[in-house]
């Protein structure tokens, strides 16, 4: 069964990017284009996995992250978050870390970085939750 990763993404180049670099390798993608749609989706669509870009209007990647951890539910709440940012200030990732997220990956995104890390985190999950 492949692996549902929610994509939460205003920009569509960049959902092209990570579409191009993730589902070439066989997991399902399901995307959202700002934060508040992220959240809905987070709760509706139970994700295995959520890359979550930190800079978008109106509902950012840290107060999607902070909504998604106050979740009721375990399977939705505790869900892997991998930050997507352009910054690489050791503050912003601290941020990113502080909100609730798992991990943080620095753009312009890195096939072999982006790959590991989903599979590091998947993997995770899988010793976690069987």
């Amino acid at each position: 069964m492949s692996k549902r990763i929610l994509v939460i993404e205003d920009t569509e180049d960049n959902r092209r990017i990570i579409r191009d670099l993730l589902s070439s390798v066989g997991y399902e993608l399901i995307e959202a284009v700002d934060g508040a749609e992220g959240v809905a989706m987070a709760q509706s669509h139970i994700p295995d996995l959520i890359l979550m870009d930190v800079n978008m209007p109106d509902m950012d990647g840290l107060q999607a992250t902070r909504a998604i951890r106050a979740f009721d539910s375990a399977q939705q709440r505790d869900v892997a978050i991998i930050g997507l940012t352009a910054s690489s200030h050791p503050q912003d990732h601290a941020a990113c870390l502080e909100a609730g997220m798992n991990d943080v990956l620095v753009k312009p995104l890195n096939k072999a970085h982006l790959q590991t890390c989903v599979e590091v985190w998947l993997a995770k999950k899988e010793a976690a939750h069987g």
